[in-house]
């Protein structure tokens, strides 16, 4: 049988520069700001007035949608075999961070590639395209996010995605809290996948600052993951956490890893021209087929 895939993915950028990126997902054409695109130039600037809707920032966390009442009411698209509900926010956000394509298919063929199921945590899971990622190769997961709207939007893409009956719990709780009571229970892991925020708090008040909590939750992710790790992946994209950063703090908090067995690098997407537009960093692991570390 052969193993799915994740492609083609219903998304594309387009252009980019001056502080804005024009992205097409499905047929729908969107502008949106992009700090990452301070700096450069746009490239096709006669293309940009066929988006559909604009994002235009507030200050410096919300903003406002014009056009919006031109978006589809049902809005999906694939990535292969898995689908994903997307809606506007005031962040500017959509429910889908294309910059993780890549990652989802390491994590898709890494599970894959377990001779026994993988038992796999994924912390500040968002709208679940690790986690389905993870299913689609036949890992067990645990799926937590601290806003339950949020695992409620996760949990609709499992079924989009025909993965309603997939071995993932659905568990909306801080990050934190809830790796503590997994020790407790005596429960462990055999991989982590996290996108911590540079800053955040949780439905009863819980606060998150990057620079404090990382470390600590990574030392106790240790604990629960054991003597060997089968896989690990940390992206962020706050400042201060750059590729190199992220690899010593895998190299760290994981001493059972040999160093150069992980793999880290640059998140970027790639428009029309080919042009890269920086979109954060990663760092990972998998014990399954790695024989050595490398920095894309």
């Amino acid at each position: 049988m052969a193993a799915p895939q994740l492609a083609p993915f219903q998304y594309s950028l387009l252009d980019f520069g001056a502080g804005r990126k024009l992205e097409q997902f499905g047929s729908v054409i969107l502008d949106r700001y992009s700090p990452s695109a301070e700096g450069f130039n746009v490239a096709s600037p006669k293309i940009w007035p066929q988006a559909a809707a604009r994002y235009v920032r507030k200050n410096e966390t919300e903003g406002d949608w014009r056009g919006a009442d031109r978006l589809p009411e049902n809005w999906q698209i694939a990535a292969g075999q898995l689908k994903f509900r997307l809606k506007t926010t005031k962040f500017g956000h959509l429910g889908l961070f294309p910059e993780q394509f890549e990652n989802w298919q390491w994590l898709q063929q890494t599970c894959q590639q377990s001779p026994q199921p993988l038992k796999v945590l994924n912390l500040f899971a968002y709208t679940g395209g690790s986690s389905l990622a993870c299913a689609l190769g036949g890992a067990e997961v645990a799926h937590v996010d601290a806003a339950a709207n949020v695992v409620k939007w996760a949990r609709n893409n499992a079924q989009l995605s025909n993965l309603a009956n997939a071995p993932i719990r659905w568990i909306a709780e801080d990050a934190r809290k809830f790796v503590k009571r997994e020790i407790k229970r005596g429960n462990s892991y055999d991989g982590v996948i996290l996108d911590p925020p540079t800053y955040g708090h949780g439905s009863k008040g819980e606060v998150w600052r990057i620079g404090k909590h990382l470390p600590l939750l990574l030392a106790s992710l240790n604990d629960l993951l054991g003597q060997s790790p089968k896989l690990i992946l940390l992206t962020c994209h706050s400042p201060g956490y750059e590729a190199d950063a992220l690899q010593a703090l895998l190299a760290d908090h994981f001493p059972s890893i040999r160093s150069p067995s992980i793999q880290f690098g640059s998140l970027t997407i790639a428009d029309k021209k080919g042009r890269q537009l920086p979109s954060g960093y990663f760092a990972r692991y998998e014990a399954i087929g790695n024989t050595s570390g490398n920095r894309s």
